[in-house]
């Protein structure tokens, strides 16, 4: 088990940066493969940035390809999301989750461990 706890997130103008933080609860965090999530108002959980257990591997969804990186820092258990450019479409809570699956995953189903959420706020 790991337990999650966002950060970071915050009230900024389109074409700003944030990076979000998520602090796991010890050295289990180098089991998992982890990942970025949003929800938005009235919408559905989506997907935003996966990455492997090594940090070796990442992948995005394609709204987010170019303007946001997922990374890790295995020795302070933490994982991070640099939100560069950021557009009025990301205003979303953030959620951090944790999943066995080795490379990570796009798919909610595959996390068994997920935060409480961060709130990003992007004004137009």
């Amino acid at each position: 088990q790991v337990d999650l706890v966002e950060s970071g997130g915050g009230l900024v103008q389109a074409g700003d940066s944030l990076r979000l933080a998520c602090a796991a609860s010890g050295r289990t965090f180098l089991l998992y493969a982890m990942g970025w999530f949003r929800q938005a108002p009235g919408k559905e959980r989506e997907f935003v940035a996966t990455i492997s257990r090594t940090g070796g591997s990442t992948s995005y969804s394609d709204s987010v390809t170019g303007r946001f990186n997922i990374s890790r820092d295995n020795a302070k258990y933490t994982l991070y999301l640099q939100m560069n450019n950021l557009r009025p479409e990301d205003t979303a809570t953030y959620y951090c989750a944790a999943t066995t699956v080795y490379s990570g995953s796009a798919s909610l189903n595959a996390y068994h461990y997920w935060g409480q959420g961060t709130q990003v706020s992007v004004s137009s």
